[in-house]
């Protein structure tokens, strides 16, 4: 499906095509709820650390040592930017024959996964996952290296991508 003009590709994005006339990707982000469950389960991690760092120190040897709690609570609002710079960095587009994946803030890697040697491709959704409304497209390969993973999607758009992406790997691989 060529629609021949740029659509939108932000975090709301869930329809996937094959590619702009002028013949570059059309990309296609991550939805926010990807976003939200880390930075909650950096919160709670983080945020434990934090109190156990600090009150304990403080209540068993004095209010001074409560200043072990600000290296944790940094690393949280440290953590909370780069969960975003991370989710942001995700994203994916379908051409006529692969599967792009590209990531990676410092190091941009990009997976390119032609639909001919895709052998299995799974959707699966942990509870926390669930509890989101989220699943994750896991692609697998002869090769174990080009292995690649879209997480966070809806699990609609996962299902779609999978029956996708499977379609288009049976009608390749049958040509080899």
């Amino acid at each position: 499906m060529d629609t021949g003009s740029p659509r939108d590709t932000g975090p709301g994005a869930s329809q996937g095509t094959i590619g702009a006339a002028g013949g570059e990707p059309v990309w296609i982000a991550l939805p926010p709820g990807l976003l939200k469950m880390r930075r909650l389960l950096l919160v709670v991690w983080l945020g434990l650390i934090t109190l156990a760092a600090g009150l304990l120190p403080g209540l068993l040897a004095g209010p001074a040592w409560a200043a072990f709690a600000l290296p944790p609570l940094a690393l949280l609002a440290w953590g909370w930017v780069m969960t975003e710079r991370n989710w942001r960095s995700w994203r994916y587009a379908e051409r006529a024959d692969d599967l792009l994946i590209s990531r990676g803030v410092l190091w941009r890697e990009e997976t390119v996964v032609p639909y001919g040697r895709m052998q299995l491709v799974e959707v699966t959704s942990g509870p926390v996952e669930r509890h989101f409304g989220l699943a994750s497209v896991q692609l697998h390969t002869a090769a174990a290296a080009t292995d690649a993973t879209i997480p966070g999607l809806d699990p609609a758009e996962a299902e779609r991508l999978r029956d996708r992406l499977t379609e288009l790997g049976e009608a390749r691989s049958a040509g080899l």
